[in-house]
């Protein structure tokens, strides 16, 4: 990463200025010197130095009235002030004001370099910060909504419409499918991007403590509270709340929830002190909160606070011809992750993965795909994915997209022998009475699909005879 590493030194005495000019320039960096603070403030518009050591008494415009002008044209400009006794308590008003460190006339060379260093490893964390932010949110932004199907382009149009405004989003669908995802993407596209994503599983505590999380607490407040902690209503602030599983919520919380959110002020617990707070709200849940509300489980007032915008994410049986999209996505990003080569996928395996349910969603398609890249020798067939994709009974495959229905027929009956032949420790013999077809049509079948590569055993008891 390159950093600036210019350095402007501002002193009318002409010999402070020489000697911090060699100073500088023997610890690698690139000094420039200005006799007052008029000149500094030019040089500084001109050279955009990353540090400046600055005098504040000077002639024509002191340093105090150069720090204001360079701090607000260019706040990350790191000034360090230097001074006599007589004025400290200019220096703290200053850095009070942002100035990043001072230095007491005379300054030794050891004392000098200290303050470049800390300036300077000061700079370096703010560039990786600035790079990391910039790397996370592009990393959640409109254009990484996987999916070209109708259902993912309204969420797509929906999120993009309501991102930028502060109102309360409502995010419903199975587990897996998504919501946390969408959540940032809300967050990140919002005008509170630059503020905190808080995140909280609602269904994850029990009671007491879920709302000392959400709320905080006071020293005191009961047995273990020594000091003060925040909730994350006040680690939100500025920012967004993700409340994860919002159907999850007991009564009592969901009352003082309720407060916050008509409000946007709560106490912290064991305390008396109202706290407000600027938070975007968004709620998510794989329950459905309209029969929660009829069932008397959930509060009604609440439920309408929480779905001003309501998003639902379709699950991914109902957006079958996204997979290819997915796990084209995941087979790069696996791989990559794990220095391997992308793994091919055979027309078969990519039937079984479209045709399959996916009761988990995008989790368990992800989850899947990470251990078949981790596993495959380069090409991803049918039977790398058995014992991942359990298929017991019929009601786990779902005949949806394309393919004729000879296709999926295919691709279901190899996916079953490759099943029965693992299961039977692919003897084939145990294998054919269990599929109810004779050894013969299973040898057939095992060619066709191109399943002789697996293992087998002897047909005979264990221990005796050749292998076939």
């Amino acid at each position: 990463m390159d950093i600036n590493n210019k350095v402007l030194i501002v002193d009318d005495e002409s010999s402070v200025c020489h000697l911090l000019f060699e100073v500088v320039r023997k610890e690698g960096y690139q000094p420039y010197t200005a006799n007052n603070g008029l000149e500094a403030v030019n040089l500084a518009r001109d050279l955009h130095p990353a540090v400046i050591i600055m005098d504040i008494r000077m002639p024509i415009m002191d340093g105090m009235e150069a720090f204001e002008i360079i701090h607000q044209e260019n706040p990350y400009t790191a000034v360090i002030l230097m001074t006599a006794h007589g004025t400290m308590d200019t220096v703290v008003e200053t850095m009070r004001r942002g100035a990043f460190d001072y230095l007491m006339k005379p300054s030794n060379v050891k004392q000098v370099r200290i303050a470049l260093e800390r300036a300077f490893q000061n700079i370096r964390l703010r560039e990786e910060l600035t790079t990391l932010r910039t790397q996370v949110q592009g990393k959640y932004q409109l254009d990484h909504i996987i999916g070209k199907s109708l259902a993912m382009q309204e969420v797509c149009k929906m999120v993009g419409r309501v991102a930028r405004a502060q109102a309360t989003v409502l995010l419903t669908g199975e587990s897996g499918s998504g919501k946390e995802l969408i959540a940032k993407i809300i967050h990140n596209n919002s005008h509170c991007s630059n503020g905190p994503f808080i995140k909280i599983n609602c269904g994850a505590l029990p009671e007491s403590l879920m709302e000392s999380e959400l709320f905080g607490y006071e020293r005191g407040a009961f047995t273990g509270a020594t000091a003060r902690k925040p909730g994350r209503f006040e680690l939100a602030d500025k920012g967004s709340l993700f409340l994860d599983e919002i159907g999850e919520l007991t009564p009592p919380i969901q009352v003082k929830l309720l407060r916050v959110l008509q409000e946007r002020a709560f106490e912290r617990v064991g305390g008396t002190e109202t706290i407000r707070v600027n938070v975007r709200i968004i709620a998510a849940t794989h329950r459905n909160l309209e029969e929660m509300v009829q069932q008397g489980t959930f509060r009604e007032d609440l439920y309408y606070r929480l779905k001003v915008i309501p998003i639902h994410i379709p699950a991914l049986r109902d957006r079958s011809e996204d997979i290819p999209l997915f796990i084209d996505y995941y087979l790069r990003k696996f791989a990559c992750e794990t220095d391997r080569e992308v793994p091919l996928i055979t027309k078969e395996a990519m039937q079984l993965l479209r045709h399959y349910r996916w009761p988990g969603n995008v989790r368990e398609l992800a989850n899947l795909l990470e251990r078949a890249v981790i596993m495959s020798n380069g090409v991803i067939d049918v039977q790398d994915l058995h014992g991942i994709i359990p298929l017991k009974n019929a009601s786990q495959l779902v005949v949806l997209g394309e393919g004729t229905l000879k296709d999926v027929l295919h691709s279901v009956e190899k996916q079953v022998i490759a099943n029965a032949l693992k299961e039977h420790n692919y003897n084939r013999v145990r294998t054919a009475q269990a599929l109810d077809i004779s050894r013969r049509a299973l040898i057939y079948k095992i060619e066709e699909y191109g399943l002789d590569n697996l293992r087998y055993v002897s047909d005979q008891v264990e221990g005796k005879g050749q292998p076939e």
